[in-house]
């Protein structure tokens, strides 16, 4: 899938993945990634002006098969959504797969929040076959629901908001 439009930051550098990694607790396989390079002054502009930024995050599990197309064995979508108020003058950033909120007067913070996925329960180890080997993969874009109806036609920094990480992979077998 090609991407046409590449959020860059003031040194023109494409959003990307970075830090993906993956461990486990006694019971779960955990994702660890950071979005890099995504915000911009346009951005901040369009926050500051009461316009939400949406990160839609893609997770996927395949368990290879040689010879055959790799299976899917687990997927998730989840959100992590930024928002600004103007009367309290805190960012607030809504984290779906965690279930939390979290307030912060520090724009830096409120982009540490967004960017960041730390601890992430894949799926249950129990789940895994120690026989096969997994590819995980993970991608980030920006929601193009973002920008209010027809604000799109109105503000001249929407185009830069269509981006899409490319797909980051790690492979990775089950070791008792």
């Amino acid at each position: 899938m090609a991407s046409f439009f590449h959020v860059r930051s003031s040194f023109g550098q494409e959003a990307s993945i970075s830090d993906f990694t993956v461990s486990n607790s006694e019971n779960h396989l955990l994702m660890y990634l950071t979005v890099s390079n995504w915000f911009t002054e346009d951005m901040e502009a369009a926050i500051h002006n009461g316009i939400p930024i949406t990160f839609v995050f893609n997770i996927n599990l395949f368990a290879k098969r040689p010879n055959w197309p790799d299976k899917k064995v687990n997927e998730h979508e989840f959100n992590h959504i930024m928002e600004y108020d103007s009367l309290k003058k805190e960012y607030l950033v809504h984290r779906n797969e965690r279930g939390d909120s979290k307030a912060t007067a520090s724009l830096e913070e409120a982009q540490k929040l967004m960017s960041e996925i730390n601890g992430f329960r894949v799926l249950a180890l129990d789940e895994l076959d120690p026989q096969t080997s997994y590819t995980l993969r993970a991608k980030a874009k920006l929601a193009r629901k973002t920008l209010p109806l027809y604000f799109h036609y109105l503000i001249p920094f929407s185009s830069p908001w269509n981006f899409e990480t490319k797909w980051h992979e790690l492979t990775l077998q089950l070791v008792l």
